[in-house]
Parts: C-alpha cells; structure tokens; sequence
C-alpha cells in the first residue's frame, strides 16, 4: 500500500486558514484517502459547497461529502477508473465563499493555486469542473511568469442546478477525468 504524504498540503492549510494576522476563514482539509502530495491529478471545483460548509472544522474536500454535486462527482469518478489515489480534489478558490467567484477572488486565490501546484510536483493534469475553476486555472497559467503547466481540461460542475443536460455532463465528466488518468 503506498503511503501518501499531507504534511506539506497541511502546511498550506495553515496558512490560507490565517491570512497574513486576517481573522480564520474556512478552508476544509484534504481528503486523506486521495493520492495527497502523490497526485497525479488534480480535479478543480469552484469553492467549498454549502455541504461542505455545514461540516464545520473538520470538512474535507472529499466525493464522501454529503450532498449530490460530491455524489455526483463520485459516480463519475467510480465510472472513469481513474483511482481514488490517484487523484486530490480541492477549490480553485480554497476558502468559502457562499456565492459563485468572481474574477476578484480567482485573483485572490491565484497565489494559493500556485503553491498547491509547486507542492503536486507528480501532477500530469488538471480537470476543472465549472467555468470559476477552468478561469482561475488559465489565469493562473497566463498570469505567472513561473508555472510548469500541465494539460487542462474542463467538464460541467456537477451541481444539480446544471442539470438539464445532465447525461451529457455526467459523460464530460467521465470521459475528462478518464483522459487525465491517462496522461
């Protein structure tokens, strides 16, 4: 069984939870059945879900969280076989917002994106999951002088608010986490 390291991932927890003197925000841990700094795909959603939220301190960014875009994003996942090891699911944007992001929080999340990526350093893909996430990915990529990029690609969010084509999405899904997998 080959053991994956939080340290470091925790480490950054930290610091996105107690910016700079700021007061605490939330920001849930990472899933400690993921691939954690082993990862070799990185799957993007927009913020922590309000299920998530209502988790209090000890939520994760897990497919285990109640709620139907986590079991939605399972069903996807389970049908893609790209293995739950191989994967860390985390937030563009890190810390709740109770809203959509704006353009103003992908830039305040932009250096938080950058650290989590330059501590992935197995990361061969990213798959985003709504437009906030694949945004806050290409600005990241566009906007820094200093990046390895890695291929993107971008599914629907699973949100059940973006279900009037949902066979379509749920095969996006699939078929971009299996494509990530595979790289």
């Amino acid at each position: 069984m080959t053991v994956h390291c939080f340290a470091g991932l925790n480490e950054l927890l930290g610091h996105w939870r107690h910016p700079g003197g700021r007061p605490e925000r939330f920001v849930p841990g990472f899933d400690p059945h993921s691939g954690g700094d082993r990862s070799t795909v990185l799957v993007l959603m927009e913020s922590p879900g309000p299920a998530t939220i209502a988790q209090g301190s000890p939520a994760i960014s897990s497919e285990d969280n109640p709620g139907p875009t986590a079991k939605a994003f399972r069903a996807a996942r389970i049908e893609s076989g790209l293995a739950r090891d191989q994967y860390l699911r985390w937030n563009v944007v890190p810390w709740a917002l109770h809203r959509s992001p704006t353009v103003g929080d992908l830039e305040e999340a932009r250096p938080a994106l950058g650290q989590l990526l330059a501590a992935l350093t197995e990361v061969r893909a990213i798959v985003t999951f709504g437009t906030p996430a694949l945004t806050g990915v290409m600005r990241h990529f566009t906007l820094s002088d200093d990046v390895r990029v890695v291929p993107v690609l971008a599914a629907p969010h699973p949100s059940p608010a973006n279900a009037t084509r949902f066979a379509e999405e749920h095969l996006r899904a699939v078929t971009a986490l299996r494509h990530a997998a595979a790289v």
